[in-house]
């Protein structure tokens, strides 16, 4: 739950909650172990299928529960590869670079948008935080598993989208050029940078094209999040609601958990 080096070694990671469980579940990761408080989570209510499981006490689950206002189900899964050669992209994708992000707050509300969107794939290059940190399924309220996502180096990355004929279009302020006057509607990817320093050379030369969102207060930047969700519904905006991506049904709710796995 703390230490990436941990998750790492052993290829698991946690998962707290009915909904993230589900669309966990859904997204194709096995759940290995489950702890459930049945005061919290109810007698009658039905369980996912695990490998093993626990019941404990609320003062045992409130140790190991690390959100506030928990349902009493907590889950370790198994992790998958998250390669780029994995992603199954349509003839005219709509993808997510981030580049370096530092912060697993900024990464799970980036997938979040990602999921409203119908984004294709999201693909996280070079990572300062692991994807698997339980912040990162928290903040993300499940989208980790609801979305495509890649990892590796920024190299890979640009290789994998140049073989494509994916352009790019790399967030600057140093950019001339507005967003929403950049046109989004082939097959493009967003390239954000990270929190502290935005996108470094390598991007910023790379790219077909840099863009900037106006700033027309005291600061110059936006939280990489907020910009990311910026570009993103502008992309979304010039391909027309049908065509970022289908629209997801609503998850199903937390009762038929068993009947999805």
């Amino acid at each position: 739950m703390e230490k990436p080096r941990e998750r790492r070694r052993s290829g698991l990671f946690v998962v707290e909650g009915a909904r993230e469980a589900n669309l966990a579940v859904q997204g194709g990761y096995s759940l290995q172990t489950l702890f459930v408080c049945r005061e919290i989570w109810g007698e009658s209510r039905p369980l996912p299928q695990a490998v093993q499981r626990f019941e404990m006490s609320p003062a045992v689950f409130a140790k190991l529960a690390y959100r506030d206002g928990s349902d009493g189900l907590l889950a370790v899964a198994k992790q998958k590869e998250l390669l780029p050669e994995n992603l199954q992209l349509p003839q005219n994708p709509f993808i997510i670079v981030l580049e370096a992000v530092e912060k697993p707050g900024n990464l799970g509300a980036i997938l979040r948008t990602a999921d409203a969107a119908g984004v294709n794939a999201v693909i996280v290059c070079d990572p300062q935080c692991d994807v698997f940190n339980p912040n990162v399924v928290r903040s993300s309220v499940g989208c980790l598993f609801s979305c495509q996502v890649a990892c590796c180096t920024s190299g890979e990355a640009l290789d994998f989208l140049q073989k494509r004929k994916i352009k790019t279009l790399a967030a600057a302020l140093q950019s001339a050029t507005w967003y929403h006057e950049v046109d989004m509607r082939g097959a493009c990817a967003v390239v954000m940078g990270a929190e502290a320093d935005g996108l470094t050379d390598f991007w910023r030369r790379s790219a077909a094209a840099q863009v900037k969102i106006p700033m027309r207060g005291a600061i110059d930047s936006l939280n990489v999040s907020v910009a990311t969700a910026v570009l993103t519904f502008e992309a979304m905006r010039q391909r027309g609601f049908g065509d970022v991506g289908k629209p997801r049904q609503a998850t199903a709710g937390d009762e038929s958990l068993s009947a999805a796995i």
